[in-house]
């Protein structure tokens, strides 16, 4: 399945896609609208799994400029649920990071909820550490743990 498996930058006529596999993927799905949006906005950091020409996964992010640092931002990752722990978030992962290194940032942050373990223990087996928590950061009041990976160049 590997070699069939195509990371490609997303285009507008994958959101539906893209937003089908958030609606099963988080309890508080970011919307079409939203998916759209930020493909507007991060057209070079919004990326697309495919297997055999459907989207199978997608990755949405941007970089962020402190004034000292640039760092990526991956602000939303899932992958359908027939092909979850099979490489393919990996993949997008690596896309993504190499898209920000590309931009020159030193590293990535992301946020996830502190009861995914699941995608907590995902982002550690790839270089991802805990730096802090934020409370009530989801809409439901649940808090994010927020994970960095510093790049070494």
């Amino acid at each position: 399945m590997g070699d069939e498996i195509i990371i490609r930058r997303a285009r507008p006529e994958d959101i539906t896609a893209v937003a089908d596999i958030e609606a099963v993927s988080f309890p508080d799905p970011w919307s079409a609208g939203i998916l759209a949006d930020t493909l507007t906005y991060f057209q070079k950091t919004f990326f697309v799994a495919t297997y055999r020409g459907l989207v199978i996964g997608f990755i949405a992010g941007g970089l962020e400029d402190t004034g000292e640092e640039i760092y990526g931002h991956i602000c939303n990752l899932a992958v359908a649920g027939s092909f979850r722990k099979k490489g393919v978030g990996k993949l997008l992962v690596q896309r993504e990071e190499h898209q920000f290194a590309i931009e020159l940032a030193s590293g990535v942050q992301l946020e996830v909820r502190l009861s995914n373990y699941a995608a907590q223990q995902f982002y550690r087996k790839i270089g991802y550490r805990e730096v802090f928590h934020i409370d009530r950061y989801y809409a439901n009041g649940e808090d994010a743990v927020v994970m960095m990976k510093w790049f070494r160049f």
